[in-house]
């Protein structure tokens, strides 16, 4: 008989342990917690079990921190790691490197297989998606009535945005009867007249929020045709509701900060926008009074038409007097004409057909300037009418004044240039009175 090798009790678990992390390097197995024990290091330590065997697990700090699963007594999971002997005790047990809900590998493979065929139809289509109203005046808040999410929105809202009205639209958001109602309360938001909706649940693992990667709610995200902004779980989680929705937001609040515009902002904004405005009206103010001041300028006092015109009047006068001397002056040279042919001929016959000659002579020179006469004095009469048609003079005899500014003497056009107590010159066809406003009364608007 040869002799056997013999082991301490440490070399027979090193070697156990290597030949199971050797065979099994990885395994996935699900069962039942029990017995979980929680120390300061921050390591976890538990049974898993089923109806016929358990073993023990060690799920070390820098594991346990990266799984989103909550660890307690009596949860169902699904636990990945290698085999191992813990060599101090010789206790066989799993050295757990990630932990999920067990039944989330099915549930996972169907997320996938449905996001893969929503992807194929175009409900993720960048096109479908509509843009969030910047300025929203009422939303819809899809949710769960009780919880923190439903305050956290109303809280964002109060805080940036107080002046929108927010309108639950409850329904359960984890359950059995969660996909229908989900799509009940999507139906009713989306005809209720919302600026947008927001879908919104807190946190919590795949089985929690599978509701949001039902078919039917993705459906019916896609026939809204209200803004919509999916705000489901923390910004780890993503649904397939995400994928639809026009908008994802990573957590309930920020869905909330994405349709509350910042009141101080608009404040500051519009501030702005009167700053701006006001100076725009000052320079189109002072561009209009150049041109009133251009206009005014341009205006001539009818005194000034007046005397133009009694200056062309002297101007006809003295052309008339003087082509009366010159007719006067060519009568009389023809007349000193005819006399020395009358002298130098001396026969009587001739003498008298030059005397019947020169009367007729002198008739037809006094009709002709009697004639030439009246029509200067008609004209002369025509322009006296028409200056006295333009002239403000004859307004004033039919009973009108013409007001002017005290201090100014600038004329008073309009009720909106006068103010009560200002001092007015009122002239008048036979003097000027002072007047005073005691009140001003604009014409009714028509």
């Amino acid at each position: 008989m040869s002799q056997q090798e013999v082991l301490t009790v440490s070399q027979l678990n090193q070697r156990a342990r290597h030949l199971l992390e050797d065979v099994f390097p990885a395994v996935v197995v699900e069962g039942e917690i029990s017995n979980l024990a929680r120390p300061a290091s921050g390591h976890l330590y538990f049974t898993l079990k089923d109806a016929g065997a358990q073993i023990r697990c060690a799920f070390f700090r820098q594991n346990a921190v990266r799984s989103r699963q909550q660890v307690e007594n009596g949860i169902k999971v699904r636990l990945t790691g290698r085999l191992s002997i813990y060599e101090g005790r010789g206790d066989y047990q799993l050295i757990v490197s990630q932990m999920e809900a067990a039944g989330e590998g099915a549930l996972r493979a169907a997320y996938e297989a449905l996001k893969q065929q929503l992807l194929q139809e175009g409900l993720f289509a960048a096109e479908h998606k509509q843009p969030l109203p910047r300025h929203p005046r009422r939303i819809g808040l899809v949710t769960s009535p009780s919880g923190a999410v439903i305050r956290d929105i109303i809280s964002v809202f109060a805080r940036r945005a107080p002046h929108i009205d927010l309108v639950l639209v409850p329904t359960a958001v984890q359950g059995k009867e969660a996909t229908a109602q989900i799509v009940h309360a999507l139906q009713l938001a989306d005809q209720a007249g919302f600026d947008a909706i927001i879908l919104a649940r807190g946190g919590g693992s795949l089985e929690d929020l599978w509701c949001f990667n039902e078919e039917a709610v993705a459906r019916c995200l896609a026939r809204v045709q209200t803004p919509l902004i999916s705000a489901i779980g923390h910004e780890t989680d993503t649904s397939i509701s995400d994928f639809v929705a026009d908008v994802r937001a990573p957590t309930p609040t920020a869905a909330a900060e994405l349709l509350s515009p910042d009141r101080q902002q608009l404040l500051m904004t519009l501030q702005e926008q009167k700053q701006r405005l006001a100076r725009r009206m000052a320079e189109l103010l002072q561009n209009r009074q150049l041109q009133l001041d251009a206009q005014h300028k341009r205006i001539r006092h009818p005194r000034e038409r007046i005397e133009q015109r009694m200056q062309r009047l002297d101007e006809l006068q003295l052309r008339l007097r003087r082509a009366s001397e010159q007719q006067l002056q060519q009568a009389r040279w023809q007349l000193q004409q005819q006399q020395q042919l009358l002298d130098s001929a001396s026969p009587v016959l001739r003498l008298q057909l030059a005397q019947q000659n020169l009367q007729q002579l002198r008739q037809h020179l006094q009709q002709g300037v009697q004639t030439q006469l009246q029509q200067h004095q008609h004209s002369l009469q025509q322009l006296v009418r028409s200056l006295q048609l333009v002239s403000p003079l004859a307004t004033l005899d039919r009973g009108y004044a013409i007001l002017t500014d005290h201090t100014s003497n600038k004329v008073i056009q309009s009720a909106q240039q006068a103010i009560a107590g200002q001092q007015l010159t009122a002239r008048l066809a036979d003097g000027s009175l002072q007047v005073k406003i005691t009140a001003v009364q604009p014409a009714p608007v028509r």
